[in-house]
C-alpha cells in the first residue's frame, strides 16, 4: 500500500508540473550526473508448481515476501531533445541485500512440508528516460529499462532478468546538487525455482526513493 500511495503521489506531481509549466529556459539538467539514494523496498513472488527431478513427486510454493531497505548509485547522462524535452540514458547498481523471508514447500502425496529461505540479492538497471523540464532548475521524468537481479531461494543463487519501469522527480538545491524522489517496479521473469527441481519463479518488485545527485 505505501508504494502504491507513493507512485500515485508522484504521478499526481507529473501531470500537475507539465499542465502548470511555462517555456522555461534549457534546463540545468543537460549532461552528465551522479546520485545516490534510499529507501523502501518491496519483492514479491510468484510461483508455478513443478516435480522433484528423478521422481513423480509434485510440489507447491508459497510465500517468500519481503519488506526491506533499498539503496542504489547511478550514473547516467541528459540529451536536450527541446527546450522543454529531454532524454537520458543511465546505469543504476543495488548493491544491498534484502532481508530474508520464508516460503513453504509442500509434497501433497507424501504430507510433507518445509521451510525454504529467499532473500534477494544485489542488481543493475539500465535504462532511458524521457523528461520533461518544469522549469530551469525542476525536472519530471518516466525511466524505462533491463534489470538483473540475484535471488537465493533456498541455498541456491540464480540470476533473473526483466523490465523496470520509474517515476520521478528532480530539483535544484544548491549550485549543482539537487534532491530526487522517484518510484520503481520490476518484473522479473521466470526462472527455475531450483536445480534439483522443475517448476519456476518470478518477482515483482516496487521501491521508493529519495536522494541526493550532482550535476556535472
Amino acid at each position: 500500500m505505501k508504494s502504491k500511495f507513493t507512485l500515485g503521489l508522484l504521478s499526481a506531481l507529473f501531470v500537475l508540473g507539465l499542465a502548470s509549466s511555462n517555456a522555461p529556459a534549457q534546463s540545468v539538467f543537460t549532461g552528465f550526473y551522479g546520485q545516490v539514494g534510499v529507501g523502501y523496498e518491496n519483492s514479491t513472488p510468484s510461483y508455478s508448481g513443478g516435480t522433484l527431478n528423478k521422481s513423480a513427486y509434485s510440489y507447491t510454493m508459497s510465500g517468500g515476501t519481503t519488506d526491506s531497505f533499498a539503496g542504489t548509485a547511478t550514473i547516467g547522462y541528459y540529451f536536450p531533445v527541446s527546450t522543454n524535452f529531454l532524454l537520458g540514458i543511465g546505469a543504476e547498481y543495488s548493491p544491498l541485500s534484502g532481508t530474508k523471508s520464508n516460503a513453504t514447500v509442500t509434497l501433497p502425496a507424501l504430507r510433507y512440508s518445509e521451510t525454504q529461505t529467499i532473500k534477494k540479492g544485489d542488481s543493475y538497471n539500465l535504462f532511458i528516460a524521457p523528461a520533461y523540464a518544469i522549469d530551469k532548475d525542476k525536472l519530471a521524468y518516466a525511466k524505462v529499462g533491463y534489470s538483473n537481479a540475484n535471488y537465493e531461494i533456498g541455498g541456491d543463487n540464480d540470476s533473473y532478468n526483466g523490465y523496470s519501469l520509474g517515476l520521478g522527480y528532480r530539483q535544484m538545491i544548491q549550485g549543482s546538487w539537487y534532491g530526487f524522489a522517484e518510484v520503481n517496479y520490476t518484473s522479473y521473469g521466470n526462472q527455475n525455482v531450483a536445480t534439483n527441481a522443475s517448476g519456476t519463479a518470478s518477482f515483482k518488485v516496487t521501491n521508493a526513493l529519495v536522494g541526493i545527485g550532482y550535476q556535472f
